[in-house]
């Protein structure tokens, strides 16, 4: 670690990496028809971001089935470097989402990035910053990585001038109620600032009906909550849920006692 994407697009048929200057594109692909050799344009950035576009831009390169907009070359927006779900029957998102699979397991190949998190014990935002660090990749890019990896029930949003702006999640972890674009909700730890960019935050309890749909009647399990303040008004908003104790059969048969004297209106 870190890949060495570029000596690896060399060996496989790249002729050169050159600077993109414009405001409206990340990144791009100049090839022939056949493949047989390309040209990717990227824009100037920081290195880890360039890492991930050149990786995507490989991605379009190497998968045969992936046919341009334009004769002979790919351009690629911001927006298609973070998509990870396609309309139905929309190909170019299709594509898009391959060339981000690709773009990931290149860079942080499964093998060792279970290597690099079997150190990792309950989730923090911390792992994510040496996961970014080690395999130098972006932070957004590691955060993805994490959740998928992870074996806790955790999610990260991403928030950008106090609204939703991205979520991740594990599978296990149930969907959250605030859609992209809302605002963060008011009585989240993102709130309770300020906080010190760069720097995590402690993780504290929050309440769960925040983030996710708390069903009447069933026990609610523990959430917690960790930000993490990064340049230009974003934010990385980590949610853990803790999972649910086991019930004794006494607990339940009282439980059970209690609904039924309440909906039966009896005291």
């Amino acid at each position: 670690m870190p890949v060495p994407i570029q000596e690896m697009c060399a060996r496989l048929g790249i002729l050169r990496i050159e600077d993109l200057d414009t405001d409206e594109f990340e990144g791009g692909l100049v090839t022939d028809a056949k493949r047989s050799e390309g040209t990717i344009l990227v824009k100037r950035g920081g290195e880890p971001r360039r890492r991930v576009t050149i990786a995507h831009e490989l991605g379009h390169f190497l998968m045969a089935h992936h046919v341009p907009d334009q004769p002979d070359r790919f351009l690629c927006k911001s927006s298609d470097l973070l998509r990870l779900t396609a309309k139905a029957g929309d190909q170019r998102q299709r594509r898009e989402v391959e060339a981000n699979r690709f773009a990931a397991l290149v860079l942080m190949p499964p093998h060792l990035l279970r290597g690099a998190m079997a150190a990792f014990r309950e989730a923090n935002l911390q792992h994510v910053l040496a996961l970014a660090r080690d395999f130098a990749v972006g932070k957004e890019a590691a955060a993805r990585a994490y959740v998928q990896y992870h074996p806790e029930r955790i999610a990260i949003v991403v928030a950008g001038n106090d609204r939703v702006q991205r979520c991740y999640r594990s599978l296990s972890f149930p969907a959250i109620i605030c859609a992209v674009g809302s605002p963060v909700p008011v009585h989240s730890l993102y709130h309770s600032g300020p906080h010190r960019p760069n720097i995590t935050s402690d993780i504290a309890a929050c309440s769960p009906d925040l983030w996710i749909d708390v069903k009447r009647d069933l026990r609610v399990p523990a959430l917690y909550e960790q930000v993490y303040l990064q340049q230009n008004g974003f934010a990385m908003i980590l949610l853990r849920l803790d999972p649910l104790p086991e019930e004794s059969a006494e607990e339940r048969r009282l439980e059970e006692g209690w609904r039924h004297r309440f909906h039966s209106g009896r005291r």
